[in-house]
This record gives C-alpha cells, structure tokens and sequence, in this order.
C-alpha cells in the first residue's frame, strides 16, 4: 500500500486523476441522447435498459472522437496532464490508415478514457465516504463483510481498520487510473504507423533538401571567395602598373559576389521558411561567365566544348554547371599555376566533364594555400552518384590532377 501512495504524492497522478474525471463530466451532456432509446423500449427488463443507455452513451462517445479537432485537443490535454510524449497530430493529413483502424484509435481512447474516469470516480468516492463515515458513524453506517454466503458486522476499533482500509483503496484507485490512462494514451492518441511513416518521408526529404542547399552553398560562396581572394590579390600586384586590369579584376569580384548573394538569399529564405525568391539557376549557359571570372582572376583556361550543349536542359544542365565550378574551384585553389584544361562534351547518351590542372606549389599570385573544408569532392560525388552517374577524380600522371564526370542524358526512374 505505501507503494501505492508515493505515486499519489507525485503531480502527475494529481493531474491525471483530474484528467479522467474531467473526462467522465464531459461525457454527461450526451447521456439525455443515450436514455431516448431506452425510454421509447419500456417493456424490457431493466438490465437490458441499463446495457441499451450505457452502449448508445459509448457509442455517442465514440462519435465525437472522429472529429479532428478533438484528438488535437486529447493530445495537448493529455501531454501536459498525464505527462506522456506525444507529437502534436499534423493538421489536414491524410494516410492510408486513417481509412482502416487507425481512425478508430481516437474514438477508442475516448471511450476508455470516459469508462475509466467514471469507474475510477464512483470506485474511488464511495471508498473515500465509507472511509470517513464508518469511524464516527457520522451517517450511521457500520461495515459489513460478505464471504460465500456468511455477513460479519464490523464495529468498534475494527471500523477504524476498515475506514484505512477504504482510503488506502481509494488511493490505490486513483493511481491504477493514472497508470491505465497513461499506458493506453500513447498506444491510441500517438501517431499511427501510417504516420510514422509519413512523418519519416517528410523527414527524409527535408534533410535531403537542406542537404542540396549545402551542396548549393559551398559551390556558389566557396567559388566566389576563392576566385574574390585571387582577383584581389591580383588588382593589388598591378593596381600601379596597369591600372585597367586591376579595375577589371574589381569588376569581376563585384559581379561574382552579387550572383553568390543571390544563391544565399535564396538559400537562407529557404532555411528560414519563407515565401523565398525563385531559386537562381546556373546552367551550362553561364558557363562563359564563369570562365571570364577564372581568367579575371590570373587563371589560364583553355576550354573545350564539343557536341548541343545547349539541348541539355533541367537539371542536368545545373548539376553540370555546378560540378565544373567545384571542379575549377578546386584548381584555383590547389593547383600550381598552368592552365587550366575544362572540356565538355555532350554526347547522344551521355554528358562528359572533365576539369586537369597542374598539381604542387602555387607559382602564379594569390595567398599560396586556401582553407578547406574537405567537403568538396564527397558532395560532387554524391551529386553524381543521386544522377546515375559516373565520377573519378585523382592524379593524373605526376604533375595534373584530373576531375572526370560522365551523366547519363535519361536518368531511369
């Protein structure tokens, strides 16, 4: 019995009583619907009257469970009172399973949670009025127990004994109520298996999307800081020599800059989750542009383009912008100097894009060694990889150092 008392001392089963019986009151306005039937049937025994009222009453019950506005509210009601885990029910979803069992759940919960109220109520207030009244005999009632078939009045110092008793019960009550209503509210008011696994592909495509803007993120800042130090650096070496390069090299770090902070005003608003601007697109088309920004900044590119660059379209095409820009990023970063080989080829079946520089110690102008954040080379490989691609990148011979990507032109479903 002491056992039975420390949970009682807790505030949770202080709350979750009051939750139950909160919960048996409100079921009373809809108890004057479930006599109707039971009135209009006079003629049957009262047994029969008494299970007619108490299955229309449930079923009543049950009814009110299947709005959605009231399994939101057994949820919040529940979680603060019975201080069980439960997420809140996303509004206006609708899964499979909520045309089968799974619908039934809440109305299920309602129920049980009425009928335990109302017993817990009754059981535990008559316990608690015998276990008051029998010592003093304050409504001259006495204790009487009944075993097959033989009745032993109880009186004096026993009714004492029989009064702690009935309060240690009552007490016991209260906490079986607490423990019933929380057991059962996370098995019926929790989320359904229809929607765990609703939640889960939300889930999954929400990391797989703010895994994109990363990937977006650092090719577009990481380019544009590289390329920014190194146009710098050289419009300081010629700023008195030749002045009309080095203002040609501050033309280049503004216009670079401005396109990286459209890509992450986009990609904030997208974080933040807000009505967001049309996402920038760099496609194989901007693909000039990028290579005046290298040669702006001291770099010596000599492209190759070869087959209808401009047939490939949609994704593709920004997948390939972007893996040339973290290929030409990673060579104005690490490479020594030298040109800089960038061929593109698209073919009927596939497009090609490869990207060699020249490996060691940096000879032209710039810091010498770039920061890096070692995240380069993985995230190409994983955008080549989510497009059925092929990827290869590594040494070429002694002194070159190959980036080699092939796309696929129809990517199976």
């Amino acid at each position: 019995m002491i056992r039975g008392i420390r949970p009682l001392l807790r505030g949770s089963t202080y709350s979750g009583v009051l939750f139950a019986y909160c919960g048996a009151l409100a079921s009373l306005p809809l108890l004057p619907f479930a006599l109707l039937p039971a009135l209009s049937w006079r003629s049957a025994p009262e047994s029969m009257q008494i299970v007619l009222v108490l299955l229309v009453w449930a079923v009543l019950v049950g009814m009110v469970g299947l709005a959605g506005p009231v399994r939101r509210a057994l949820v919040v009601s529940a979680r603060r009172l019975l201080r069980v885990s439960l997420p809140n029910p996303v509004a206006g979803r609708r899964t499979s399973g909520s045309h089968g069992l799974d619908r039934w759940r809440t109305p299920i919960w309602l129920v049980l949670h009425v009928a335990v109220g109302w017993t817990g109520a009754l059981a535990s207030g008559v316990l608690f009025i015998m276990g008051l009244s029998l010592p003093g005999n304050w409504l001259g009632g006495e204790a009487r127990v009944s075993l097959f078939g033989t009745s032993v009045r109880v009186s004096g110092g026993w009714s004492w004994v029989v009064a702690a008793v009935c309060i240690l019960l009552a007490v016991a009550v209260c906490v079986l109520v607490t423990k019933a209503l929380r057991w059962s509210a996370p098995r019926l008011l929790g989320p359904s298996a229809a929607e765990r696994l609703a939640l889960a592909a939300e889930r999954e495509l929400l990391l797989a999307e703010r895994n994109r803007i990363a990937h977006e993120l650092h090719d577009s800042i990481g380019h544009t800081l590289t390329a920014a130090t190194i146009q710098a650096a050289v419009a300081g070496e010629v700023l008195s020599a030749d002045p009309a390069a080095a203002r040609a090299a501050m033309r280049s770090i503004e216009e670079s800059t401005r396109a990286a902070l459209e890509d992450l005003d986009y990609v904030l608003g997208v974080l933040r989750e807000e009505q967001s601007g049309t996402a920038p697109t760099r496609t194989l088309a901007d693909l000039p542009e990028l290579l005046d920004r290298l040669r702006h900044a001291g770099a010596v590119v000599e492209p190759a383009l070869s087959g209808e660059l401009a047939q490939v379209q949609g994704t593709l095409s920004r997948a390939a912008y972007r893996i040339l820009q973290e290929g030409l990023t990673n060579a104005l970063r690490h490479g020594a100097g030298g040109p800089i080989e960038v061929r593109v080829a698209a073919g009927p079946d596939g497009l090609d894009l490869t990207v060699v520089n020249r490996t060691g110690a940096r000879t032209g102008p710039g810091p010498g060694a770039f920061p890096t954040s070692g995240h380069g080379l993985p995230g190409l490989a994983e955008r080549v990889r989510l497009l059925h691609g092929e990827f290869r990148a590594g040494p070429d011979g002694t002194q070159h150092w190959r980036l080699a990507v092939r796309l696929p032109v129809r990517v199976s479903a």
